[in-house]
């Protein structure tokens, strides 16, 4: 569908306080923060919606109730040029949530605002961009818009297809959500309020919550969400759906929830299935985190035209990984190949050039670049797929596909400190060599295991 994204639910002021701590007050057990620095930013419902705006070319609306006060003024300034905001008048005041931070750990979090917000009546432009809305997220936050009778009104007239991201203190998703998506504790307070107070957090008893959930509520499925397990998908009955979510070092998880959502349903606006969906939203919130979190909400995406892109099928988020590895003084190593048949040489070679530095990326030749090197009826696997086995590979953090015959291009844009090669180059100068004396790198060779490659692998099956 073309219409846009509406996202709908409470709007919050979030409030980082970053600073330092080296020492304890001297009446109490607590940490001295000092260089305070105050980040702000959208909380909330206009989190999930400035995130949305960042994965989509669509248009996103906000529909949220808006105090008159000093928090909404500044909320309302984060908005602007970042997503459409159709405001419901309210009173009670903006919602501020603020985190006392000492580096990447919170120390303390203080709210202020009332516990709920009363609405005015729902503007009747709200109403009409529900009804052309090609997918509708309800992130609720618990202060009261999804329990509104004219909002629930308008979400039962919904374009597209519904996406509800629940809270404790909020009212029930409305029977026509396609997808609800409750956090492993949620479903578990939510089952056990309904009679079905299941122990443990192993996948049966995950399982049992969904499909509980799903009887009580009457909606098309539940997603649980699982934090670095992944996520668990229920349409009520048969085998529930596990995808696992990528592992992800450090990060700030503030957000994923939001991210996870926002991601499923700009997938479910662009036709896709709830499987599918999830699938996206779980790679969605696993790359949210490794980039920071909500912290790093208004930092351009990787890709985006203020950077230059990488051509990457297995890992969106190469320049992330690249840029976390220097700013830790590490090594970035990187190597090359068509592999188009994965075979114990390649893997001898990759797992000896991990061994040289702290990531690795493996840059594979397009399937019409193998083509060109190895003759029509080369690749056996495409790209997409050589590029997913590989990075399957413990050893393997990132893969780049290039188009051209030569690795040049990329390794001038990914600069390597280290180029490993696996064959029989020893004392040659690679060719890539020249390449990496630009900018200090080294071309390396590794020991090769012979009696593997992939073309004495095609004509030995053609026997």
């Amino acid at each position: 569908m073309t219409g846009p994204l509406v996202v709908v639910g409470d709007a919050l002021l979030d409030v980082d306080l970053v600073g330092t701590a080296s020492r304890l007050t001297p009446d109490a057990p607590v940490p001295v923060v000092e260089d305070v620095e105050t980040r702000e930013r959208p909380g909330g419902a206009a989190l999930a919606a400035v995130i949305a705006a960042g994965l989509t070319g669509r248009d996103v609306v906000l529909v949220a109730p808006m105090a008159d006060d000093a928090g909404a003024a500044r909320l309302r300034a984060l908005l602007d040029g970042r997503v459409r905001l159709v405001a419901i008048p309210a009173t009670g005041g903006t919602a501020v949530k603020q985190r006392v931070r000492v580096g990447d750990h919170s120390v303390v979090r203080l709210d202020s605002g009332a516990p709920a917000a009363m609405l005015d009546p729902l503007p009747e432009e709200a109403a009409t961009v529900l009804r052309d809305a090609a997918a509708v997220l309800v992130a609720d936050y618990g202060r009261g818009t999804t329990a509104a009778a004219d909002v629930r009104a308008a979400l039962a007239q919904a374009g597209g297809p519904i996406v509800w991201d629940p809270h404790p203190r909020g009212a029930d998703p409305v029977p026509q959500t396609r997808l609800v998506t409750p956090n492993g504790a949620e479903a578990a307070r939510v089952a056990a309020g309904v009679g079905v107070p299941v122990d443990g957090d192993g996948l049966a008893a995950v399982g049992a919550r969904a499909e509980a959930l799903i009887r009580h509520w009457g909606v098309g499925a539940v997603a649980v969400t699982l934090g670095a397990r992944g996520a668990l998908l229920s349409y009520g009955e048969g085998a529930p759906m596990v995808v696992p979510a990528v592992p992800v070092t450090g990060g700030d998880p503030c957000g994923a929830g939001d991210s996870f959502a926002a991601a499923a349903a700009l997938a479910l606006a662009d036709g896709a299935v709830t499987g599918e969906a999830v699938a996206a939203a779980v790679a969605a919130a696993s790359a949210f985190v490794g980039r920071g979190g909500a912290s790093s909400w208004d930092r351009p995406r990787p890709g985006t035209p203020t950077a230059p892109a990488l051509d990457v099928v297995a890992d969106p988020d190469v320049d992330v990984l690249l840029a976390g590895v220097r700013a830790a003084g590490g090594t970035v190593v990187a190597t090359g190949g068509c592999f188009d048949l994965l075979h114990p040489g390649h893997v001898a070679t990759l797992r000896a050039a991990r061994g040289l530095g702290d990531c690795l990326v493996v840059c594979i030749n397009s399937d019409e670049s193998v083509r060109r090197l190895k003759g029509p009826s080369r690749p056996l696997v495409t790209a997409p797929d050589r590029a997913r086995v590989l990075e399957a590979l413990e050893f393997v953090d990132a893969v780049v596909v290039f188009e051209e015959d030569t690795p040049a291009e990329v390794l001038d844009r990914i600069r390597p400190d280290v180029w490993a090669k696996g064959g029989d180059y020893a004392g040659a100068d690679l060719p890539e060599a020249a390449v990496l004396r630009r900018w200090g790198g080294q071309a390396v060779v590794l020991p090769y295991l012979d009696g593997h490659s992939t073309t004495a692998l095609v004509e030995r099956s053609r026997v």
